[in-house]
């Protein structure tokens, strides 16, 4: 079991934005099915920046989730610590993703967090599945 508390900020982060975007989710369900302009929130659904808006929804909440479970594991699992911390820091990193997009539909920032986040989301996914090989088991199959 990992003792240095590696994967806490994960876990707690992940849940946190979690709900943010879960909030998120019944703001666009407010706008497609109760807000007085509902009928051209509809007509445009499927393009920009309705799209976007759906997208940041559906992304923020997967690496919300993504980050819970790396932080879970980060806890629980003997990765070596500066492996687990490079693939704690990248998995938060990630988020930037979902964040960036809100960033694009609503403010009109550029798309650089949107790569930052997706490229890190990928590094941790790859730290962490290194960190895992690499972990050593006992002939029993448990951890040394």
């Amino acid at each position: 079991m990992n003792h240095t508390g590696i994967g806490k900020w994960n876990i707690g982060v992940g849940l946190w934005l979690m709900a943010g975007f879960m909030v998120y989710g019944f703001v666009l369900i407010y706008l497609r099915d109760f807000a007085p302009d509902k009928l051209a929130w509809i007509e445009g659904y499927n393009v920009s920046p309705h799209f976007e808006a759906r997208l940041a929804h559906v992304h923020g909440n997967l690496f919300s989730f993504l980050n819970i479970v790396f932080g879970f594991l980060l806890l629980r699992l003997l990765i070596k610590p500066g492996l687990a911390r490079w693939a704690s820091w990248l998995a938060l990193a990630g988020l930037l993703m979902p964040l960036g997009i809100l960033g694009e539909v609503y403010l009109g920032i550029p798309f650089y967090l949107v790569l930052v986040g997706g490229l890190s989301i990928l590094a941790a996914t790859i730290a962490l599945g290194v960190g895992v090989v690499q972990m050593r088991l006992t002939p029993e199959g448990r951890r040394s």
